[in-house]
């Protein structure tokens, strides 16, 4: 994977937690409202030894410490999916979904629900990240031929490769491993079985989880793949008998190849050159001047 790929997903990743941060009981958010409703703000949020820290103490400290950071981004935001709404820049289905692959595989086990959330903040991380660079590239020339050889040397670090998340329990007898899958079956934790059956020395003390895995992996059984073509997410196999034993198969996440043609990736090379080209950051501070803003700290 390229230095210049890592740091596209470190910055989703950043961008990510900003988001996250503890907003202002205005913030239209579910998530947050949901978290607010549990809060009694009557009540002391923390009590040190006989000293109270009121709610609106706590919300006071938030503000002054983080309210204009915070304020900012949720301008920023809003700036970039106006201006963009206006200039017709969209981005692509296919593009949002490999962002979202790649940062799934750096993910361990995750439950759907949870996974699910996840998705939903990185969806609108990805489309404000890439409409922010088509903005800021909107009136920086680039040669057609450039972004032509760009796409010529790095097409393959766009591609996805077809990946699937397993965890599995090994055992040396099929009769050991029936009795296992009716464990299952009735409802028993997969992880906590395969830390007490499983000899697979390796993966056992996780659980038996064998992370994300690509078809030309030279690491597990061929017939491991065969079995999860059978799988649905969050579901496991029978029985069945490997090289090494035999296995019960969990699929967590199926992943699925996506790969792109040169007119689909153009409109992202080119912000990418243009952006290259200037040594521009990105950030949004030169679209503030694009818009009307009055916000309470002034210019």
């Amino acid at each position: 994977m390229s230095k210049k790929l890592l740091l596209s997903i470190t910055i989703l990743l950043l961008i990510t937690n900003v988001t996250t941060m503890l907003l202002w009981k205005n913030d239209q958010s579910e998530g947050t409202l949901v978290e607010d409703e549990k809060i009694d703000t009557k009540k002391p949020v923390a009590t040190i030894a006989g000293t109270d820290i009121t709610y609106e103490e706590w919300m006071g400290s938030l503000r002054v410490n983080h309210g204009k950071k915070e304020l900012k981004n949720m301008i920023d935001r809003s700036i970039v999916e106006k201006l963009a709404d206006e200039s017709n820049i969209t981005v692509s289905d296919k593009i949002i979904e490999r962002d979202i692959a790649l940062l799934t595989t750096m993910q361990g086990v995750t439950k759907k629900e949870t996974l699910d959330e996840l998705e939903k903040k990185w969806r609108d991380d990805i489309i404000y990240r890439y409409q922010l660079e088509a903005l800021l590239a909107q009136d920086i020339q680039v040669d057609e031929q450039d972004i032509q050889a760009y796409y010529t040397k790095y097409k393959n670090q766009y591609q996805f490769n077809e990946s699937l998340q397993f965890s599995h329990i090994l055992v040396s007898t099929m009769d050991e491993a029936e009795k296992i899958y009716k464990e299952l079956e009735e409802g028993a934790s997969f992880p906590l079985l395969a830390k007490e059956y499983s000899i697979d020395d390796e993966t056992k003390a996780n659980g038996g989880y064998l992370g994300f895995n690509s078809k030309n992996t030279e690491f597990l059984p061929a017939n491991y793949f065969e079995i999860a073509e059978e799988l649905s997410e969050y579901s496991f196999s029978k029985p069945f008998v490997t090289n090494n034993g035999v296995a019960i198969l969990y699929l967590h996440k199926y992943l699925p190849e996506i790969s792109y043609s040169y007119d689909e990736l153009k409109p992202y090379i080119r912000s990418e050159l243009a952006l290259q080209s200037t040594d521009q950051h990105l950030n949004s501070d030169p679209l503030w001047e694009k818009i009307d803003i009055n916000w309470i700290y002034g210019e």
